[in-house]
């Protein structure tokens, strides 16, 4: 079982159903409001080992125990709350004391602020005492009561269980910063340091260290601990004690800890039954690695030992860095966490764009290119003496595992290659080498077929051949083939049948059907089990009509349905496919039309009737479709521009591109080393690669950065990404240089060399310096092109390109910077305008000069030949001179801090840090730019982007979007008034400009926003709101085209929130408007869980929408595949 505890005001049960992939509602009780409440439970949890009680508590004031049993069908039982509430008191932390099986006990570190509340001088509150309270709970009285406190040290913040009853001696270690503490009820505490990085630039002793997170591991016989510091280091505790002849154990005689290795920092450890850590980074990519040793033996690292130290004295002491040796890195689960900027482009010239992404934080930093499309691994790539025009794998037998010829046809030859440890040619398979092939199969149970144009040749096992010989002069231009059927079309329309008998004789059907016009396309259906053929054949004809044709022996060749499309067909193929809608399997007719659109049409197994179309444009060439098998099902390989497959997924049918080149022709491909993936041609290569990572949309091309990211311009002439780095709490490379020179000529030691930065992160100088750096990126080859690094304590904040009037040829790169930065309160000594010439081809820049301004640039952007720089509350225009910038115009009218700007002809739309948007206009006559128009609802912003002309979609820090425009008279009026002076001289309303903005969307995302922007994501689709949050989620804002459209999917929103409620019982339409009401916004990831519904309840909400069960589903598939991945 697993109990959440959430801010919906409610205590959750979970059960794991692993046949339905899901987790199941056990139990669901309430206990206070919902939201993030200070005094609401739900902040901390804690299970006791056993299983019999859970306690949940609020940061302040409330703490409720639940007590778990078992009936007698051993289901899980919870019993009402028990209060363990205590006023005027802060909870730090909270865990579960391991007691066995005596009365469950919960440990706490608290703070009463009751006396430091009433005394205004402050001298309570520097008496005020961290305390460890244990709290029991009295099975027998059912009632909670505050057994033992005792005063800890004032820095503690963390409390790990230590494993008790028979397998340890109970209690807990109080986490602090520089120590850890064993604490336990009648026993004295033992303390023993957390050991320091050595630190060559001087600053190592004088930080102080806390532990961020921890796991305990239980072993046979004892256990051990492994805390992680905030610098990724991970330390082994072990406890040692001594147990009595009656197997209770009393207190400990030592605590020894020791440096086990350095891996990012996590949120959670977890240790693994088989050997393997995993760690839920806090930033980054989660990793799992495996444990290779304890590093008992390792005589390198020190053991240090509480019982050889002094416990009343400050001590330090310091361990040796190296790298991983205990540890090896198996996995990685990619995460774009922290997602910082982001900015969408095609600049590969694909069907899609790009997302480029900055990601990371510090050393561990990076730029991310994400396409759209399948990961591929290569797995081979050899060269054919020609230019295929085709390629198949076959079997010898049809119980055989794995494929045993791959045959490539060229235009007058055909080559067949033996598929074993290597790929060699044969030559005595019984296939004509001396003409092009149509198809190759297996046939029956251990014969082989292959049909060129002049005839079929049927291989037997004993490699007689019997042959078939086309009539006249008249030639097979299309084929298609299951194990026991094969059907050929001769030039002039003419369909010829041929099936298997029972003794492996290859028949004619005494019958042939003429069509009405030639024939560009034919697929036989898959023979379904224990069924002796597929009753159906699909033909595409060049009068754009897809027929379906019965192969049933009652009425053979005899038209069933027909479907007309809107170009003539390519290649067709059926395959038995998981519907989405019935989550059965079904006949899907694939139709690839030369115009690159794909047809995906239901085949009704009994009538041969087609419906249920769907349609999706896959590129600018001819559709070319092949059968393949994913995970054991059957899936398609579809070739156009690019390569896409259409495979099912945890229940879901996905149709998604993959990131690799255009193929002409592919198959599948089975080997001992490569069980499920394809051989296809390009070109005169042969290449054969698999799919391994199905459930990820992206593909990713990862570029290290030095420090986190801040923000990145694309130049426009040379395509190139210019991105700003800069870190606080970081040496810039000057000091650093200094720092360890002087380290090295006073300790000539190995200390005085720099840990490498990828593992152990960038070394911390203190609050107040930064690091910083301009990097050139080539987006195309994925390269870092040029880096400068900026110093003197200079950080990089903004940057933009600017073509300025005087130069109108030439785009220059302007950096906005500020020195000795003090983040909180905001200030700096001064900052500065960096004007950079674009070099090298785009792979270098030239500092022109340097401008001096008063406050730090967030924001810049172009604006009619000059510059716009928002420093602060001041929003100024500069143009370029010969040695720096110079002042335009200068408006000091805003609130609190630009962080945004954007412009449109003369209007200015500025995102305030605190105060949403204003709207500004800026009067040529004389020079003044003027607010005429402003939110009426204080924002924190974060990002925004302009949708058109007067409206303006954002983000702010608390994870709202929102959507407002300025009134269409409004805008007029502003830009109609010859003069300004009417909107210089009205009056403000509520504080603020004389206009509001009217609200037009809210929508409650739940994460920061971080980027916004309007693209178009698909060829020919709609525009959209694409935007990135902080934990590195990227998402959409699709716009409704009619309000029919909009009324559908309310509706379908409004009883998906009654049949799908979230499982830790947080009100859905109270969470989408957790600050602000919902408005407008439909919640598109809840209507597209209408696939999870069963059978009965997805037609009573079809019927409800007068649609049938296929149009429900097909609508919300078509809304997401118009304008999106």
């Amino acid at each position: 079982y697993i109990v959440v505890g959430s801010d919906s005001g409610k205590i959750t049960i979970l059960e794991y159903n692993p046949e339905k992939n899901i987790f199941e509602k056990i139990h669901q009780e309430t206990f206070g409001k919902s939201g993030c409440r200070r005094i609401v439970p739900g902040q901390y949890l804690a299970a006791d080992p056993k299983g019999r009680a859970v306690m949940i508590g609020a940061v302040e004031k409330q703490k409720l125990v639940y007590i778990l049993n078992r009936d007698t069908s051993a289901r899980l039982t919870i019993s009402s709350p028990l209060e363990a509430h205590k006023a005027s008191s802060i909870v730090h932390s909270l865990v579960a004391v391991d007691v066995g099986f005596e009365n469950p006990v919960f440990a706490c570190i608290e703070v009463d602020y009751s006396e430091a509340d009433q005394d205004p001088t402050g001298i309570a509150f520097q008496k005020t005492e961290k305390m460890l309270v244990y709290y029991e709970l009295d099975l027998g009285l059912n009632h909670v009561v505050r057994k033992w406190s005792t005063p800890v040290d004032n820095r503690s913040n963390m409390l790990i269980s230590v494993p008790g009853g028979l397998d340890g001696p109970s209690g807990v270690l109080v986490c602090a910063e520089n120590y850890i503490t064993w604490r336990h009820q009648n026993h004295p505490p033992l303390r023993v340091p957390i050991p320091r990085r050595p630190d060559p630039l001087g600053n190592g002793s004088e930080r102080t260290i806390i532990i961020v997170s921890s796991v305990v591991h239980k072993l046979k016989k004892g256990f051990f601990v492994f805390v992680q510091t905030e610098e990724g280091d991970i330390f082994r505790i072990k406890l040692d004690y001594e147990a009595s002849p009656d197997g209770s154990i009393g207190g400990i005689s030592n605590i020894r800890i020791k440096y086990f290795d350095t891996i990012p920092v996590a949120n959670s450890l977890t240790v693994l039954k088989t050997g393997f850590l995993f760690i839920a980074s806090e930033f980054g990519n989660h990793c799992l690695f495996q444990i290779l040793d304890l590093g008992d033996d390792e005589e390198d690292q020190k053991d240090f030992m509480a019982n050889q130290l002094p416990q009343d004295e400050e001590i330090t002491v310091f361990f040796k860095p190296r790298e991983l040796r205990n540890l090896n890195s198996v996995d990685e689960l990619e995460s774009l966490a922290p997602l910082i900027d982001s900015k969408v482009a095609n600049l590969t010239n694909d069907d899609s764009p790009q997302i480029y992404t900055l990601c990371g934080r510090g050393a561990r930093s990076t730029f991310r290119i994400l396409k759209h499309g399948l990961e591929v691994t290569e797995i081979g790539v050899s060269d054919l003496p020609g230019i295929p025009n085709a390629v198949w794998t076959v079997k010898k037998t049809s119980d055989e595992r794995y494929d045993s010829f791959i045959v490539v046809s060229f235009s007058n030859a055909t080559l067949v290659l033996s598929i074993g440890e290597t790929v060699e040619e044969v030559t005595d398979t019984g296939f004509l080498a001396t003409t092009p092939t149509l198809t190759v199969a297996q046939l029956g149970d251990d014969a082989l077929v292959q049909v060129y144009p002049q005839g079929i040749r049927h291989i037997r096992v004993d490699r007689r051949v019997n042959e078939w010989k086309a009539p006249g002069n008249r030639t097979i231009v299309r084929a298609s083939c299951n194990q026991r059927q094969v059907v050929i079309a001769l030039s002039g329309g003419e369909i010829v049948y041929f099936e298997l008998d029972s003794r492996g004789q290859l028949n004619e059907y005494r019958e042939r059907r003429e069509m009405a016009s030639s024939i560009s396309a034919l697929a036989v259906g898959p023979i379904p089990e224990g069924r002796l053929r597929s009753k159906f054949l699909a033909v595409g004809c060049t009068d754009n009509t897809v027929r379906i044709i019965s192969l049933d022996p009652e009425n053979c060749l005899q038209p069933m349905s027909m479907q007309a499309v809107t170009a003539s067909p390519e290649s067709i193929v059926i395959v038995e496919m998981t519907d989405t809608q019935t989550s059965t399997t079904s006949l899907i007719v694939n139709i690839g039309l030369i115009n690159g659109v794909l047809l995906r049409t239901g085949l009704d197994s009994i009538t041969g009737n087609l419906a249920d179309s769907r349609v999706r444009f896959l590129g600018s060439k001819p559709v070319k479709l092949f059968p393949v098998k994913m995970q054991g099902f059957s899936a398609v390989l579809a070739l156009s521009s690019r390569p896409w497959l259409n495979f099912s997924f945890q229940d879901r049918t996905k149709l998604i591109p993959l990131s690799y080149h255009a193929l002409e022709y592919g198959s599948s491909f089975c080997s001992e080393q490569c069980p499920e993936g394809f051989v296809a041609v390009i070109g005169n290569t042969l290449r054969i690669f698999m799919v391994e990572k199905l459930s990820t949309l992206f593909n990713q091309t990862i570029v290290p950065l030095k420090y986190t990211p801040r923000r990145f311009t694309l130049h426009p002439e040379t395509k190139n990404f210019i991105i700003i780095e800069s870190d606080n709490n970081t040496w810039c490379p000057s000091d650093k240089a200094r720092l360890l020179l002087d380290s090295s000529n006073k300790m000539n030691d190995v200390s005085s060399e720099e840990l490498p930065v990828e593992q152990f992160g960038l070394p911390i100088a203190g609050s107040g310096n930064w690091a910083s750096c301009i990097r050139i990126i080539n987006p195309v080859v994925a390269e870092t092109m040029g880096l400068y690094y900026l110093d003197e304590n200079e950080a990089a904040f903004s940057i933009t390109c600017c073509i300025f009037h005087g130069t109108p040829n030439e785009s220059y790169v302007i950096v906005g910077t500020a020195k000795d930065v003090t983040l909180s309160p905001r200030s700096c000594t001064s900052g500065y305008l960096h004007t950079y010439k674009v070099v090298e081809n785009g792979n270098g820049l030239e500092l022109l000069h340097k401008t001096q301004i008063e406050d730090i640039p967030n924001a810049l952007c172009a604006f009619q030949g000059k510059l716009l720089v928002g420093m602060g509350k001041v929003l100024r225009i500069y143009d370029v001179g010969k040695r720096k910038l110079l002042r335009k115009c200068e408006a000091k009218v805003f609130p609190n801090c630009i962080l945004t700007i954007h412009t449109q002809g003369n209007r200015i739309i500025v995102g305030d840090i605190q105060e949403s948007v204003l709207y500004a206009t800026y009067r040529h006559a004389d020079n003044r730019i003027i607010i005429f128009a402003d939110d009426s609802t204080p924002r924190w912003i974060t990002a925004t982007a302009m949708a058109d002309y007067d409206t303006i979609v954002g983000g702010d820090k608390f994870g709202q979007f929102f959507m407002v425009r300025l009134p269409a008279e409004t805008s007029e009026e502003v830009d109609d008034d010859p003069t300004g002076n009417k909107i210089l001289y009205e009056k403000g309303y509520l504080n603020g400009a004389a206009h509001k903005l009217l609200h037009l969307s809210e929508f409650h995302i739940g994460d920061t926003i971080t980027s916004i922007h309007k693209v178009a994501l698909v060829a020919g689709g709609r525009e959209v709101v694409l935007y990135t949050t902080l934990m590195g989620s990227i998402g959409i804002f699709a716009p409704f085209i009619s309000k029919d459209d909009a009324d559908f999917f309310s509706t379908i929103e409004m009883q998906m929130r009654k049949e799908l409620p979230p499982l830790c019982g947080r009100d859905h339409l109270s969470y989408r408007s957790y600050f602000i009401p919902v408005r407008y916004c439909v919640d598109g990831n809840l209507v597209e869980k209408v696939s999870m519904l069963s059978n009965d309840r997805k037609a009573s909400m079809a019927n409800d929408l007068d649609r049938t069960v296929g149009e429900l589903v097909k609508k919300i598939d078509d809304a997401r595949g118009r304008v999106a991945f």
